[in-house]
Parts: C-alpha cells; structure tokens; sequence
C-alpha cells in the first residue's frame, strides 16, 4: 500500500484501521514482508491519527 493508494482527506474510522491490521497479519501468517512491513507501517499511522481524532471529538 502506498500513500498514493489513499484519497486524501479520506477518514477511516480506528475500528476500520484496526480490522485492515488484523487482515494483514493473518495473511501474512506472522511474518511481515518488506512490502507488508511498509503497509503495516502506514496502517499504524493512520490508526493513531484515527485514535487522536477519537480523542478531540469526545472531549
């Protein structure tokens, strides 16, 4: 996954994020690939702006 691959402005909920993650390791079988080490990466940035967000709006 590149950064290209995501709309900018595009918000996805942490759950959303969260559920990609999982995805990912189980397809990987718990070895990540260099690739998959790079989308996984991405991923956990994404989800801890989600989580952020979460955050700002329940206050």
């Amino acid at each position: 996954m590149s950064p290209d691959s995501m709309a900018p402005g595009s918000v996805r909920s942490a759950a959303e994020v969260n559920e990609q993650i999982r995805a990912l390791w189980l397809r990987a079988g718990g070895s990540l690939s260099t690739q998959e080490r790079e989308e996984y990466e991405l991923l956990v940035v994404e989800w801890a702006a989600a989580i952020r967000g979460n955050v700002i709006e329940a206050a």
